[in-house]
């Protein structure tokens, strides 16, 4: 055979579509999946590329996909520098996460212009290591003011698809999927025009009743932005956006899994109603992921990072300085939670929900081999950026 660039051998599970695999090993050739193996078949193979040896210690998933994220380690997407995502790239890997939306903050026309202009330029370059930008996630402007949340409410503005889609042209088509209040599209054009387009369009800082998302979906919504936050919760005689998670089978659902944005009683009635086909889980982090408590900002607004919550001085949640592998061990805490259902809410639904599972979000001959070995302890061993080591931690 043809010399390979890389095996993983003796791997204790790898977790593929339809089956979890023991004793696995996977062969990574020119950056994709070429061969999943049996340990039999893989003992019988000659080699002489690099190897892995897994030790029959390690599990093996798909690589996360962090589809809602505005910055981390001292970097925000607006910001709208190449070295901003640069950074993201590098440090990612640390969190098990292999791909991302750079996501946008409601603010001016024209600094969100710079930060899609940042963004096309930065994927139409040449190859980089590290987490595959895979697109943007525009979080406002469309947006209901009565659920701000961290959104500057002054720059808040009805749904336009003429400014949409110049947004769009700067962004070079990465526009993959948008929040914004369908209350405020009244025809349904606005979101129609959008899911036809193949935008992923997500509720959120949102007050829709129930009645209003249910209608929104059968125009195109397809998805809930951070379920519970900026939205209406469950009431009696409305159950309101939270409520259409668990009773619509066509929506997907964000979920900032770090116990602070969602309590644990909560993340848990949610996993038991809306369940790992449907729901995402997300990051939301902003500036100060990875860095020590203090002052930051978010949106051109001041935020105070202390004991793991990032607030805005009135209060508000600013986003998270939550992390990936964070997320998922806090999922893992849930009765009923495993590493398959892990799988679906970190990669197989995000690249579904984003137009981008033909190459990503599961481990699959010829897909992108972008994958994360974890250890006992949910650690992460490795993690493998389209066929490149690009994180290691404690096996």
């Amino acid at each position: 055979m043809e010399q390979s660039t890389l095996l993983i051998k003796n791997i204790q599970e790898a977790y593929l579509p339809q089956e979890i695999m023991k004793n696995a090993s996977i062969v990574i050739e020119n950056g994709k999946i070429a061969q999943i193996l049996t340990q039999e078949e893989a003992a019988d193979m000659a080699f002489d590329g690099k190897i892995i040896d897994a030790e029959n210690k390690l599990k093996l998933l798909p690589g996360f996909i962090d589809g809602h994220i505005h910055g981390g380690y001292g970097v925000d997407v607006m910001d709208a520098k190449p070295e901003t995502l640069q950074t993201l790239a590098n440090h990612l890997p640390s969190e098990g996460t292999t791909s991302y939306l750079a996501t946008t903050i409601t603010q001016s026309d024209e600094e969100i212009s710079h930060a899609l202009k940042n963004v096309a330029a930065w994927t139409t370059g040449e190859h980089k290591q590290g987490a595959d930008l895979v697109g943007v996630h525009l979080e406002g402007p469309f947006v209901e003011p009565s659920k701000a949340g961290a959104q500057p409410e002054q720059y808040m503005t009805e749904p336009d698809i003429a400014k949409f889609q110049a947004w769009q042209k700067d962004a070079d088509g990465n526009i993959r999927t948008i929040t914004m209040a369908p209350e405020h599209d009244k025809t349904g054009e606005f979101i129609q025009t959008l899911n036809q387009s193949g935008v992923n369009v997500s509720a959120g800082h949102t007050d829709a009743s129930f009645q209003q998302i249910k209608a929104a979906v059968e125009t195109g919504v397809k998805q809930l932005t951070h379920l519970c936050n900026a939205m209406n919760g469950i009431h009696h005689r409305d159950i309101g956006a939270v409520g259409a998670a668990f009773q619509l089978e066509g929506l997907h659902a964000e979920l900032i899994a770090d116990g602070i944005h969602v309590v644990p009683e909560m993340l848990q009635l949610i996993y038991n109603n809306v369940g790992s086909d449907r729901i995402i889980l997300i990051t939301d982090s902003m500036r100060a992921k990875g860095l020590e408590d203090g002052r930051y900002e978010l949106g051109g607004q001041p935020v105070i990072v202390k004991n793991g919550h990032a607030n805005l001085e009135n209060g508000s949640l600013a986003g998270s300085i939550l992390t990936m592998i964070d997320a998922v061990k806090n999922m893992l805490q849930l009765d009923g939670v495993e590493l398959q259902d892990i799988k679906k809410m970190t990669a197989e639904n995000p690249a579904q929900q984003v137009g981008i599972f033909d190459r990503k979000g599961s481990i699959e001959v010829g897909k992108d081999a972008d994958v994360v070995l974890l250890n006992n302890a949910f650690d992460i061993a490795y993690t493998i950026c389209r066929g490149e080591v690009v994180y290691q931690g404690e096996r």
